[in-house]
C-alpha cells in the first residue's frame, strides 16, 4: 500500500482553497479539468480524499505549465501559505510528487507563471521567494505565520 502523510493533509482546507482560485464556468466558459492547473489540483486532491496516498502518480510530469489563465493572486497566496503549513518538512526526505508538493506547484504556475524549487522546507521556500519574488513572498509569509 503506498504510504500515506505522517500527520495527515488537511484535504478540506485545500479543497476550500481551490475551489477559492477556481475561475468557474462563469469565467472561464467551459471547465477544462486536468488542462487547467487549479482543475488539476482538484483532481489531485479528490483522489487522495478517495485514497490517501503521500505520492500523485507522475504528478509533476502532469501539471499543465502551460495553463495562462489569470488567477487572483490574493488567493493563490493564500492558498500557498496554507499548503506550505500543511507540508511535512521532509527536507532530505522529500520527493517531486508528494501531494502537498504538486499541490503547491499548481498554485505557483498560476501565481508566478512556472513551477518553483523546493527542497523540502517551508523556511528555505519562503527565503527562496523573498529573493525572487519579494512582494508577493511578505504576503504568502504574512499569512503562513498567522
Amino acid at each position: 500500500m503506498a504510504e500515506a502523510h505522517k500527520k495527515g493533509l488537511d484535504a478540506a482546507l485545500v479543497e476550500e482553497d481551490l475551489g477559492n482560485c477556481c475561475r468557474n464556468e462563469a469565467v472561464c466558459g467551459q471547465c477544462q479539468k486536468e488542462n487547467c492547473t487549479i482543475g488539476y489540483a482538484k483532481e489531485c486532491i479528490r483522489n487522495y480524499q478517495e485514497v490517501p496516498k503521500k505520492e500523485v502518480n507522475n504528478g509533476m510530469e502532469r501539471i499543465p505549465t502551460t495553463d495562462f489563465k489569470m488567477f487572483d493572486e490574493a488567493e493563490l497566496e493564500m492558498a500557498i501559505a496554507h499548503i506550505l503549513k500543511e507540508c511535512k518538512d521532509c527536507k532530505e526526505d522529500h520527493t517531486d510528487n508528494c501531494i502537498i508538493n504538486v499541490i503547491r506547484s499548481c498554485y505557483e504556475v498560476g501565481l508566478l507563471g512556472d513551477v518553483q524549487p523546493y527542497e523540502g522546507s517551508a523556511l528555505q521556500y519562503l527565503m527562496y521567494l523573498k529573493e525572487n519574488f519579494p512582494e508577493k513572498s511578505l504576503r504568502i509569509a504574512g499569512v503562513y505565520r498567522s
